[in-house]
């Protein structure tokens, strides 16, 4: 009988220990071992028969899929460590049921809705380009802003040498020093709405993203995280086209 092997990678996911990109760089830095071996990006591994070791902590696959939802404030690294000692997101996840990360990213100044999982599967779906899944932020912005500059972020904006996809943007709320936008994008490229708003001359006094496809962040408390309900993640793999399993 043949011996299925998996990517070592894809196993450190599926785990819980990081997404395949991060779990990538803690091999590629020597952190990960296989029966006491250092492990190279690329390597099988047979869960059943192979030991293997993270920071020199064994690895075991975690049969309850968790999902949580955090309301991240600023300040915050979207990372679960970091060689600088910066603050990072995992301080405020440290007492979740499992041991999660993070599903894509918020950089440090923004805020608002970081998904967490265990779920290799779901994090990989939800974050992958082709999905297009929505994400919608609260922008606020100054100074005022023009009828141009509205149409230049729905149409898309040429940033880092490629233009960005159309997107979703209305007027929240329009002051004479500031105004509140709301932006709905459908790729998830670095820094993007900050990015585009300094491409056309806005200058961003806050981010923060309230929603992932259909799921809001509602009022969950600033640095605090909840369960995500079984709808609201039956949701989020619909709109990430994954096949919803009947329990």
């Amino acid at each position: 009988m043949a011996i299925e092997k998996i990517r070592l990678q894809k196993y450190l996911s599926e785990c819980g220990v990081a997404s395949r990109r991060k779990s990538e760089e803690l091999i590629e830095n020597g952190f990960v071992k296989v029966n006491g071996k250092t492990a190279s990006v690329g390597d099988k591994v047979d869960p059943k028969r192979d030991s293997i070791t993270v920071h020199g902590k064994k690895v075991v696959r975690q049969n309850k899929c968790v999902y949580l939802m955090l309301n991240k404030p600023r300040g915050f690294i979207t990372t679960m460590s970091d060689e600088m000692d910066r603050k990072c997101v995992a301080s405020l996840v440290s007492d979740a049921p499992a041991r999660v990360y993070p599903v894509g990213r918020l950089d440090r100044e923004s805020e608002g809705m970081l998904l967490f999982t265990n779920d290799g599967e779901f994090a990989n779906a939800l974050t992958h380009p082709s999905k297009h899944v929505s994400k919608t932020y609260r922008v606020t912005v100054r100074p005022p802003v023009s009828e141009e500059q509205l149409t230049a972020i729905a149409a898309g904006i040429v940033i880092d040498d490629r233009k960005t996809s159309p997107a979703d943007v209305r007027v929240v709320l329009q002051e004479e020093n500031r105004v509140v936008l709301e932006i709905v994008l459908y790729e998830g490229r670095n820094r993007q709405i900050r990015k585009m708003c300094e491409e056309i001359g806005l200058e961003v006094a806050r981010l923060r993203r309230i929603a992932v496809g259909s799921v809001k962040l509602g009022m969950l408390k600033i640095g605090s995280w909840r369960e995500m309900s079984e709808e609201e993640v039956r949701k989020l793999m619909l709109a990430a086209g994954m096949e919803v399993k009947k329990k």
